[in-house]
């Protein structure tokens, strides 16, 4: 069962939908993810795509996020996510949006500062997802890109966007990525 590991809501459990397909980000990436992101979690716009239980987004909304939206395709587990914002007390920073991560693109209002796209691992790499981020001006100048990946696969170059860190957990490869000006 995954848990939130830092901030104001530190320790809670997130209960998964049964039955369902859900990878959740390992305890320890999450935990450096978020050492990390530390100086730029406070008062952030926070974009996670792909939310599965919506661990990134409440532990951003945990250590300071201002704003946070979870984006969820699967109807179920979209529900799921919506009643633990309830549990938390947490509806005044998290809002989840329910449909295909693409569909969501195009109808999401910028910008986002930091954005967490984990899509599933068997996926090729969403080329149209961050072309529809900079077409849609979806991100904060300055904005980061968490792209969440098996890490046995190399990434391409990303049109538009500079590769500024690459983290390694295991199975678990974490790109980070910034708009080019």
């Amino acid at each position: 069962m995954p848990r939130i590991t830092g901030g104001s809501l530190g320790s809670r459990k997130l209960r998964s939908p049964k039955g369902t397909q859900v990878r959740p980000t390992p305890g320890r990436v999450k935990e450096s993810l978020f050492s990390i992101l530390m100086n730029r979690l406070e008062g952030a716009a926070v974009l996670d795509l792909f939310a599965g239980t919506g661990a990134i987004g409440f532990e951003a909304a945990s250590r300071g996020a201002a704003r946070v939206v979870a984006v969820e395709a699967q109807r179920d587990i979209a529900n799921a996510i919506e009643e633990a914002v309830k549990q938390l007390g947490i509806g005044d920073v998290v809002t989840v949006f329910q449909a295909p991560a693409e569909r969501a693109l195009y109808r999401l209002e910028g910008p986002f500062d930091i954005v967490y796209l984990d899509p599933p691992y068997a996926d090729p790499v969403p080329l149209q997802l961050f072309r529809l981020m900079q077409e849609r001006k979806l991100l904060a100048s300055e904005a980061i890109v968490v792209y969440e990946h098996a890490a046995k696969r190399i990434l391409p170059q990303i049109p538009g966007y500079r590769s500024v860190r690459e983290e390694v957990y295991g199975d678990v490869g974490l790109a980070f990525l910034t708009p080019e000006s």
